[in-house]
């Protein structure tokens, strides 16, 4: 177990500091450098790099949402679930002040922006409401937990499961950045959030609600999928 812990808090630490690092430090406020396309690749790229380092000893989850869902799909053991939600965050935060010392040695941090956070309302990249943000992550959630699921099956090829599961969360990145900026990990979410303040950990609840819903819901649309299978 502590290696799997520590092979969760290592991935999450990765996830957050490549995505996140790629939003705040290559783009700036997302107009200039990379942008939104590069962002999502960051993090579609941790989470294929890390899965293919350390997925075999965790599992790779590197999401709150994740391990939840696998639970509720019967792919993971439920007295591990607060382990490793712990791990997770406290990579995210690692990761999260990494970051931001980084960014510190730059003048103008205020320029910045929100530090990659999530948010809705004023604090959405395109200004969407409260309502849009918690189906976006519901839905965007639900939709990463069936591809995990279902690209790590035993219906599937052996070995391709980062590859399509970091494509996934690309596309998810495509789609709902404008909207939230993304999250479907609580853990990212809290990682960043912690130090860019006001707002974003006024609004850091809607990012543990919907992504643990949707990881729900996920893993319940995949077990009807799968019916009695045993993959």
């Amino acid at each position: 177990m502590p290696k799997k812990l520590l092979a969760e808090f290592i991935g999450t630490f990765w996830l957050v500091l490549g995505g996140c690092g790629a939003a705040v430090l290559a783009t700036g406020n997302l107009d200039v450098g990379i942008g939104w396309v590069g962002v999502a690749l960051a993090f579609g790229l941790t989470v294929m790099t890390m899965a293919y380092a350390v997925g075999g000893i965790s599992g790779g989850h590197f999401n709150p949402a994740v391990s939840l869902g696998l639970m509720i799909a019967g792919r993971f053991d439920s007295k591990d679930l607060i382990p490793y939600w712990v791990s997770q965050v406290l990579g995210g935060l690692l990761a999260g002040l990494v970051l931001f010392v980084i960014a510190s040695g730059k003048s103008g941090l205020e320029s910045l922006g929100g530090f990659a956070s999530n948010g809705y309302g004023a604090a959405s990249p395109e200004g969407y409401g409260l309502l849009s943000a918690l189906l976006c992550e519901i839905v965007m959630t639900a939709m990463f937990i069936v591809i995990i699921l279902g690209a790590t099956s035993k219906r599937v090829p052996a070995g391709f499961a980062p590859i399509a599961i970091g494509l996934g969360l690309t596309l998810i990145h495509l789609i709902s950045i404008p909207v939230t900026n993304t999250s479907v990990n609580p853990a990212r979410s809290t990682g960043v959030a912690l130090f860019a303040g006001g707002t974003a950990m006024l609004q850091l609840w809607l990012f543990w609600v919907a992504p643990l819903i949707g990881g729900a819901l996920g893993a319940y649309v995949w077990k009807f999928l799968d019916g009695d299978s045993d993959s």
